[in-house]
């Protein structure tokens, strides 16, 4: 089932799972404020909370109350990492969804360099070649 994206929808949806990451939300939210600010267009980020039992949810929580920017999605129950990254994905408005851990394990930074990719695969599709096709000449 596709769904229709309107003109007010993300360009990007930014999915973390989160589970007992109170340590590090702090410094991801700042990071992650910065990247906001720097993309091409507009972004959300949703945090899916697994389950975790550390109180990362009540700051996640109020970033999402405060920052329209910033969803929380809260699962009833520890289901795993993937089940997190699906319905993360499942709640996702953007045209591109980029799936990042909250431990800092994927820097945030790269997400320029990665929706520079997207894009230049992206213009390739629509052209009809594919950039593997354009490198080997």
């Amino acid at each position: 089932m596709s769904q229709r994206r309107s003109a007010g929808d993300p360009r990007y949806s930014i999915v973390v799972p989160v589970y007992n990451e109170q340590a590090v939300i702090p410094l991801l939210l700042r990071r992650l404020d910065l990247l906001l600010q720097d993309l091409d267009g507009a972004a959300e980020v949703i945090f899916v909370d697994d389950g975790g039992t550390d109180c990362g949810s009540i700051v996640l929580r109020k970033k999402a109350e405060d920052d329209p920017r910033y969803r929380y999605l809260r699962l009833s129950r520890n289901f795993g990492h993937q089940i997190a990254i699906s319905a993360g994905m499942d709640a996702a408005a953007g045209a591109a969804v980029i799936v990042m851990d909250a431990d800092l394990q994927d820097p945030p930074e790269v997400v320029g360099q990665m929706i520079e990719r997207w894009k230049e695969a992206t213009t390739w599709s629509t052209a009809g070649g594919s950039p593997a096709k354009a490198r080997r000449g």
